[in-house]
């Protein structure tokens, strides 16, 4: 099995700026994916999310906005040191890509990177896996919570 990219295709039932929103903003982001986050929409900005508690058992991942052009891509990058700058090769690249479909919106989810961090066999395959599952398990609250919000349009 190749354990390179992970790619997912989800359709929401909502505009492609209200998707970018939710696939960016940290506000909306907390929704669906992690417990907090921080950072700026904006390429270049620096910050983190939270999965759990901080304080306690929870997981500080470092996180690196690369590419935000409202309303069609928005690409960061994710698990580096956090005294690191994000590269190839030391953090996992993230990319959003937004399309109008019908009334809605078609996103596609790519993350690159698994083979490029120098992981042992075992190590790349166990990361590997474990993001395939996170994706599948986040990337579904996505059109529900979208649902949620007033103005969808």
């Amino acid at each position: 099995m190749e354990f390179g990219t992970i790619e997912r295709e989800i359709y929401v039932d909502a505009s492609p700026e209200i998707v970018f929103e939710v696939v960016s903003s940290p506000d909306h982001l907390k929704e669906w994916w992690p417990d907090e986050a921080s950072y700026e929409v904006r390429p270049g900005s620096r910050g983190e999310i939270v999965f759990g508690d901080r304080d306690t058992d929870g997981t500080v991942v470092a996180f690196s906005v690369l590419e935000a052009n409202p309303p069609r891509t928005f690409s960061f990058r994710w698990t580096h040191p956090a005294d690191e700058d994000a590269r190839e090769g030391n953090s996992l690249l993230v990319t959003f890509d937004l399309t109008p479909k019908g009334g809605g919106t078609l996103l596609k989810m790519t993350e690159t990177g698994f083979r490029e961090m120098g992981w042992e066999a075992a190590v790349l395959e166990q990361q590997y896996h474990e993001h395939v599952t996170g994706w599948d398990f986040y990337l579904a609250r996505i059109a529900p919570y979208v649902a949620t919000l007033e103005t969808r349009r």
